[in-house]
């Protein structure tokens, strides 16, 4: 691996990301000799999503932290822009035939009750804060639900635009490109608005501000959640239309319908095709940085679920000798930017 995803998960949501900060992680990482591009995840405010009149002292820390992060050489944000929940999943530790554990959606096991869904996630999170599911924003829960109750589609999708319009002159000044995570599912839940679901949606955010900076996380897991969602193709044009920086790229498995678990990123474990995705990626002249992406929990590890350090390690083996391959069949010399993640110390 050459570089690490980064992240600073105790900066409150809103709070301008301290320069010092910054430094001290950049250090720790180019102390083991890898680099830091690519910062994952600077969360959006609830009052910018809502459209709020505080969402202005919001927008100024977002810029401010942009240019704070250019300073040190970031060239990628990775963020996303869904209500109250970041990600939905029903089984945190779902159990696979070979003994390892996973993240699995199941419909029917989802709650009614919102904070029904809290009270399973704290409970099979091993006591790690989960990313998107920081307990100072789940406690104001019930608050957040009752603030979005007047917020549909259209609506969010208006607010996005105006937050956008807002942050990506300041990127196109210091040279870092945002780079949105589709929806996790991709479709609404506890009513909830989702406008980064498929095609059409990552059409509108790369037209509402047409600029380089304004690119996609391109997370195969979460686009191919929805059966109807064709990520092959999806990956080739927004591939070509150059809007896709950072990409995730992992495996899942459907089990009937919609409802899936993530699976080893090897094809014949999943329902996609992982040398496909990459040829895909690679033939329509994908350059940006690449991580493997959530991992389960195999060998007896125990840590932050969804993030098994062993299985995500084979999984980044995996989509290197899938690369290279790929470059060595086509004779091509571009080589894409690998980089792994950085989340956690894990117990």
């Amino acid at each position: 691996m050459k570089g690490i995803v980064g992240t600073l998960m105790d900066i409150p949501v809103g709070e301008v990301w301290p320069k010092e900060r910054i430094h001290t992680l950049k250090e720790e990482i180019e102390a083991a000799g890898l680099t830091l591009k690519v910062i994952e995840s600077v969360n959006v405010h609830d009052a910018i999503k809502i459209g709020l009149p505080s969402r202005e002292k919001y927008i100024e820390n977002y810029k401010q932290t942009i240019q704070n992060l250019a300073e040190f050489g970031i060239e990628v944000i990775c963020y996303n822009f869904m209500p109250v929940f970041d990600w939905v999943k029903s089984d945190l530790n779902y159990r696979l035939p070979d003994g390892s554990s996973t993240l699995a959606y199941i419909a029917a096991d989802i709650p009614a009750d919102p904070n029904e869904i809290i009270r399973k996630v704290k409970s099979a999170s091993n006591d790690f804060e989960l990313p998107g599911w920081e307990p100072e924003r789940l406690a104001q829960v019930k608050t957040l639900l009752a603030a979005y109750k007047d917020i549909d589609e259209a609506k969010l999708r208006e607010n996005f635009a105006y937050f956008l319009k807002a942050i990506i002159p300041t990127c196109e000044e210091v040279g870092i490109k945002m780079a949105v995570h589709p929806d996790d599912p991709p479709y609404s839940i506890f009513g909830l608005p989702r406008i980064v679901k498929n095609r059409e949606d990552l059409d509108w955010v790369c037209r509402v501000v047409d600029s380089p900076a304004n690119g996609i996380t391109l997370c195969t897991g979460s686009i191919a959640e929805d059966p109807t969602n064709d990520v092959y193709a999806i990956l080739a044009e927004f591939c070509q239309r150059d809007r896709i920086p950072f990409a995730h790229v992992r495996n899942i498995k459907f089990i009937q319908n919609k409802d899936f678990y993530e699976a080893p990123h090897k094809s014949e474990y999943g329902s996609l095709d992982m040398y496909r995705l990459l040829k895909t990626m690679y033939d329509n002249g994908f350059d940006g940085y690449i991580r493997p992406d959530h991992g389960r929990m195999i060998w007896g590890e125990t840590g932050r679920p969804g993030y098994g350090l062993h299985d995500r390690a084979l999984g980044a083996v995996y989509l290197n000798g899938l690369w290279e391959a790929l470059e060595k069949g086509h004779e091509r010399g571009t080589k894409v930017k690998n980089t792994f993640t950085l989340r956690s110390k894990h117990r």
